[in-house]
């Protein structure tokens, strides 16, 4: 399966989860000396291989028209080059809390899939802009999940797989968080705690 394919593979499977709808969010693939990234406006099911914009990481779309967030997409790729895959979802809860400017706490150790022990909220910067990439890429310089207020959620990983699986883990938090606020400051797990369950986490998870 080619770069292309996957994407395109990858798209069905987070549309058929929930996690995205329509044309919202969007999917890269880094391949070579840039990314593929899924195209501007378009639905999961007006996709296809084909369709995928290429992205080179030291210019600019070489043709097409990718997604308006392709530079944040590009910028993460620039500062992390451990990173192959990036899901960008415009998901409920990941969102609802985005929306609230709230990080996602160690309530669960589930969150240690981010990286580390809390998924970071980043301040709001207009979808497309040097402002948000620069916000996202700081956030995600020592962690593979973080939210974007009133937006969404962002995940990486080292195979598409594995980016896809740690929106979803970071979904059911957030979705878990939600319904903890109204009984007041969820209780969360201690440092050392979390620092146990990331070193156990090495390896972890899908392929």
């Amino acid at each position: 399966m080619d770069a292309r394919e996957e994407l395109y593979e990858g798209c069905l499977e987070v549309d058929a989860s929930g996690l995205n709808h329509g044309s919202s969010g969007n999917i890269s693939v880094r391949e070579g000396e840039g990314f593929w990234i899924t195209p501007s406006g378009v639905q999961t099911k007006d996709l296809s291989p084909e369709r995928m914009v290429f992205v080179d990481l030291k210019g600019g779309p070489e043709e097409g028209r990718p997604s308006s967030e392709w530079p944040f997409h590009q910028a993460v790729y620039r500062s992390r080059s451990d990173l192959k895959a990036l899901v960008h979802t415009h998901s409920v809860n990941a969102s609802s809390v985005a929306i609230l400017g709230h990080s996602i706490p160690a309530i669960h150790y589930m969150v240690a899939v981010c990286g580390e022990t809390e998924v970071p909220c980043v301040p709001y910067a207009t979808y497309g802009t040097q402002e948000l990439s620069d916000c996202v890429v700081e956030e995600m310089k020592d962690r593979n999940a973080i939210l974007m207020q009133h937006h969404g959620m962002l995940a990486g990983e080292v195979t598409l797989s594995r980016a896809i699986w740690v929106a979803r883990e970071i979904e059911w938090v957030a979705e878990c968080y939600l319904k903890l606020l109204p009984l007041g400051p969820p209780p969360t797990l201690r440092y050392d705690q979390m620092k146990e369950v990331l070193d156990k986490f090495k390896g972890y998870g899908v392929k």
